[in-house]
């Protein structure tokens, strides 16, 4: 507590000013915290003096609200280049020669009082290795931890979680008495699914309920939880050889949800053979033709992936003509069609930009047939089988 103390006087990050008048002051806090490593073991204590946000009303001001912001800096010097990641006083670093960390390392310890821990193996709940065929990130220790909150340590296991999420809904009786607990649950799943999207339909279907939820939403979520318990050392694998072309994949189902009949978009975007990013959405309106589901579908994947190209352009990758694969040929003619006829009109009018982008050759739509489509997993409930397979063409494995 002293040191954080006098870590405010050394930064000089505080002025003492009068109280304005009829203002409230809001008071601090100190909030202590075991900082562990990824095995569990406790490798520093914290200390740290907060304000008492939470006591803030409207209309009086209190302390300046921060931003955070995660943000990438890029230094190139030859052939060789460094990235430096910030997100709040954490900071990752790498580079293509030894000795440009070290120079970074040695600056930064001159200039900010920092403590280097080495290679890194465990960064915001994330549990990375690193070896020479390529890098493992997973969340183990996460799970094992949301195991033993939840009290899902013993009993049984489940392979897969299709057989409850096709029949949720919005029943009338046998509402939940805790519902604080489920939210709870949701949250932590939905932070695990960054290193699990195996599970990010399933836990997105959970996450309509919040508001009130009821016995059988709970039951789905624990089967969740049942399912990680059979596989907690499952993660992520990136490896090093392969290609490195951007991919975008495209799904959906048709009036999926029982509850309005929307239907829910599933994209991936994977570099070669490692996945990079994925997300699972509900549409916001109802569809009327499995055509209409799957062109909303790619205008989202379409967007995520002109946002990557961007991107990698920061490490000077240049992309161009990004395939896109689509399972519905319907969806791809309406891409190529230079005429809005009077049957796709009531398409909304911003998922249109797409065919702008397919002319401009930034991406082009090409047919996937169904079996080979890997967004299958992040826009119904699936088999164990098909559900099996997709996650390994994902690159979701443990790593032994």
């Amino acid at each position: 507590m002293q040191e954080e103390l006098n870590q405010f006087e050394r930064n000089d990050v505080w002025e003492l000013v009068p109280c304005p008048p009829s203002q409230t002051i809001i008071g601090t806090k100190w909030v202590f915290r075991n900082k562990l490593d990824d095995q569990g073991n406790i490798v520093r204590n914290k200390a740290r003096l907060v304000a008492q946000g939470y006591c803030q009303e409207e209309g009086k001001n209190g302390f300046i609200r921060g931003k955070v912001d995660t943000t990438l800096f890029v230094f190139e010097k030859g052939q060789d280049c460094s990235l430096v990641q910030i997100y709040v006083d954490d900071i990752i670093f790498g580079a293509t020669n030894d000795s440009l960390c070290k120079k970074f390392s040695k600056l930064m310890q001159g200039e900010f009082e920092m403590s280097m821990m080495g290679e890194l193996n465990f960064f915001l709940g994330l549990q990375i290795k690193q070896c020479q065929e390529g890098i493992y990130i997973s969340q183990s220790k996460y799970t094992k931890e949301l195991l033993k909150k939840f009290g899902i340590e013993e009993g049984r296991t489940v392979s897969t979680l299709w057989q409850l999420m096709s029949k949720l809904t919005k029943m009338r009786k046998f509402s939940f008495d805790l519902p604080s607990l489920y939210r709870n649950i949701v949250g932590a799943l939905q932070y695990l699914s960054m290193t699990r999207p195996s599970i990010t339909f399933a836990v997105g279907v959970c996450a309509r309920f919040q508001s009130a939820p009821k016995e059988s939403h709970m039951t789905a979520a624990k089967r969740i939880i049942r399912y990680l318990k059979g596989c907690p050392e499952v993660g992520l694998w990136y490896p090093k050889e392969g290609g490195f072309k951007l991919i975008g994949y495209s799904d959906s189902d048709y009036a999926g949800c029982r509850v309005d009949r929307k239907s829910t978009s599933g994209t991936c975007q994977m570099l070669g053979n490692r996945l990079v990013s994925w997300f699972s959405k509900k549409q916001n309106s109802i569809a009327t033709s499995t055509a209409e589901v799957k062109y909303i579908a790619v205008g989202s994947c379409c967007a995520q992936v002109l946002w990557m190209r961007q991107q990698l352009r920061d490490y000077e990758v240049e992309e161009k003509e990004i395939p896109i694969m689509c399972d519905n040929t319907s969806a791809i003619a309406i891409t190529q069609n230079p005429v809005l006829h009077s049957r796709t009109k009531h398409i909304d009018v911003r998922y249109h930009f797409i065919r702008d982008h397919v002319e401009k050759k930034d991406i082009t739509l090409e047919y996937i047939s169904t079996d080979k489509q890997l967004a299958d997993i992040f826009t119904k409930p699936l088999c164990e089988s098909r559900f099996e397979e997709l996650k390994n063409e994902l690159g979701l494995i443990e790593l032994s």
